[in-house]
């Protein structure tokens, strides 16, 4: 397998991931809620733009999984949405604690920044030997 269907596969990977999260939590918020023994927010509203958000992403994944080399200025958004989950969520979870069912999300996310950076900066590569 060559890099660019290593990375088209894992944007792949990223978009079901970020899509079935989305459309859960856009559909089913309030089981998700129960089965984790988390109380939901004041207003659904709050959930359901996120939701929305993380299936705008999966798109947006879907179009770096068709031609990463063409759309590799789209993955630093990717990075920052997986940067900004992690940080929000690792800092309450050092600081002030967070429910369980935010945690295994963190450590997925984390693990799609890092693979997401290395994607980055090896088509960049690629560019620059001009592959």
């Amino acid at each position: 397998m060559s890099a660019k269907q290593g990375i088209s596969s894992l944007f792949i990977v990223a978009a079901i991931y970020d899509g079935v999260l989305g459309g859960a939590f856009l559909f089913a918020s309030g089981n998700l809620f129960d089965w984790f023994g988390v109380t939901p927010p004041n207003h659904q509203g709050y959930v359901q733009f996120s939701a929305a958000l993380l299936i705008v992403f999966a798109a947006m994944f879907i179009s770096i999984a068709r031609d990463p080399i063409r759309n590799r200025s789209l993955i630093p958004y990717g990075i920052m949405l997986k940067l900004s989950y992690c940080g929000v969520v690792f800092f309450h979870w050092l600081t002030a604690d967070i429910p369980n069912m935010w945690k295994p999300f963190c450590i997925a996310d984390l693990v799609f920044l890092v693979l997401f950076a290395w994607a980055w900066t090896a088509i960049g590569r690629e560019a620059a030997d001009g592959k």
